[in-house]
């Protein structure tokens, strides 16, 4: 076919594709590019340098260098001491935190293989990537064990992890890998790195292993890292009270992630990349690719310092992500990080207050601190803050929190078909949102053996800076058509 053609063709395959910096576009933890993070990975499409090594790279690899030693010196590691390899994406990082674990404590397993029932330990809000890491790296899905949470913070309860790594300890079975959740997409959870590394400093792997690594996984949360030295008395960028205390909350607890080996960072996420831009970060480089050290191959020559294809699980690794990254991080600087998170976190609260003034609605992760605002949605007749207080408590009501979730499973559903049709309420088009499935159990399924009593809600999830107050107050009242049409459709519930 003539080039024009197939451009043309190429051009009709993006028809019907969401525009992430559209401020109705509110789905998920998906933002649109910003200008230098674009330009970067194009030139990087242009050019094809391969960073498998120094050579084929030539001086595009300090991209990859260099956002690790950003990275690292804001978390509180030593820069120039510190290693990170880019991967295709937050579940390559998990893989890779996993490996990690795995070798470091029975490093002979690169050549025998997985012969022992390692644990990988997570909490119970840990992304599913664990089932997906744990299945390919050959240690099995049942080797991951999931810690409860504290139903408040949504947290590792650290007691309970206190107690599985001593039964582990006690018992002889070795822990490959600890892994702290630093934010998560529906209920903001996040770990506390600094205590997990005091408890897993008590118990050492039995004899023949070495102890344990701590991953965090901040693939979502990472950028509050960026408010470590913001003055919060001073507040130069002018962030509401409100806003400031979750910021400065957020800021505390990522100071921990210092006590981590590893970490996961999604710049395709809170860092306003285009795809995909992960990076796996190594507290100590020399330990982490001794530790995975190949043997050379004839036709590779080693010309220069930087040779990655010897200890990463990728061998030819494109430069898109690494360059997005850092061109990203240059042009932002950390005022501009902070202004674009806090700016949006300003926003979420909009509509979270707009939910808090109704009846009929609820704010269902109100004591989270993310972007995101998950809103159950009741019927008009309906006390919906009464109504959730008793789903979550009694467990006379879990047929209610059946018959509401289907309520706003619909409503989620009703939302994304007027999407795709283009409806449009007072001549503005509805917004594209999602819904969760369960982002928390009830209060009497703590076990999560009902899969049932789990709670659903409308996720509204803003993440462009095009996004305004008066987008937020559309979004909840084209919430509110969406179930009044649900439920005229039904004729009752």
């Amino acid at each position: 076919m003539p080039i024009d053609d197939v451009i043309k063709e190429v051009v009709h395959m993006f028809e019907g594709a969401p525009n992430w910096g559209h401020p109705l576009t509110m789905e998920n933890v998906l933002p649109n590019g910003n200008t230098a993070g674009i330009a970067a990975s194009m030139l990087s499409q242009i050019f094809a340098p391969n960073i498998i090594e120094g050579e084929y790279g030539q001086n595009a690899h300090r991209a990859e260098l260099e956002t690790a030693g950003m990275i690292a010196s804001l978390i509180g590691w030593n820069p120039t001491l510190a290693g990170g390899v880019f991967t295709y994406g937050g579940s390559g990082c998990w893989t890779y935190g996993v490996k990690y674990g795995l070798t470091h404590c029975k490093p002979e397993s690169r050549w025998t293989g997985i012969r022992d029932d390692m644990k990988i330990v997570c909490s119970e809000q840990a992304h599913y990537s664990q089932q997906n890491s744990s299945d390919w790296m050959g240690v099995g899905m049942n080797n991951v064990v999931r810690i409860p949470c504290d139903k408040t913070t949504n947290g590792m309860d650290i007691e309970a992890l206190d107690k599985k790594l001593k039964e582990f300890h006690d018992k002889k079975i070795p822990v490959a890998l600890v892994v702290c959740t630093m934010g998560t997409t529906d209920a903001s959870a996040f770990d506390d790195p600094a205590k997990v590394r005091e408890i897993v400093d008590k118990y050492p792997n039995p004899e023949g292993f070495n102890d344990p690594l701590i991953y965090c996984d901040c693939v979502v949360g990472w950028s509050w890292i960026t408010f470590k030295e913001y003055d919060f008395d001073a507040n130069p960028l002018e962030f509401s009270a409100d806003v400031l205390n979750i910021i400065k909350a957020n800021a505390e607890l990522y100071k921990g992630i210092r006590h981590a080996d590893a970490c996961g960072i999604d710049f395709h996420k809170v860092g306003w990349c285009p795809y995909v831009s992960s990076m796996f970060l190594y507290k100590d480089a020399e330990i982490f690719e001794k530790l995975l050290a190949r043997g050379k191959d004839a036709y590779l020559q080693v010309r220069t310092p930087y040779n990655p294809m010897y200890y990463t699980l990728e061998v030819s690794r494109t430069v898109n992500g690494a360059m997005a990254a850092w061109a990203t991080l240059k042009y932002f600087g950390l005022e501009g990080m902070q202004a674009v998170v806090g700016g949006i976190e300003e926003v979420k609260y909009v509509i979270y207050d707009l939910v808090s003034e109704r009846s009929d609605m609820c704010v269902a992760n109100a004591g989270d601190s993310g972007f995101i605002t998950l809103i159950r949605v009741y019927p008009p007749n309906v006390n919906a803050k009464q109504m959730y207080t008793d789903e979550l408590n009694d467990p006379n009501h879990r047929s209610d929190v059946i018959k509401y979730n289907r309520l706003n499973e619909a409503v989620g559903n009703k939302l994304y078909e007027w999407y795709r049709d283009a409806h449009r309420i007072d001549g503005v088009c509805t917004p594209y949102m999602s819904f969760s499935t369960g982002f928390r159990t009830t209060n009497y399924n703590t076990d999560e053996k009902d899969k049932d009593a789990v709670i659903f809600a409308i996720k509204s999830f803003p993440m462009t800076v095009f996004c305004t107050p008066d987008v937020m107050k559309h979004t909840l009242k084209s919430v509110a058509a969406a179930r009044d049409e649900v439920l005229k459709e039904w004729g009752e519930i």
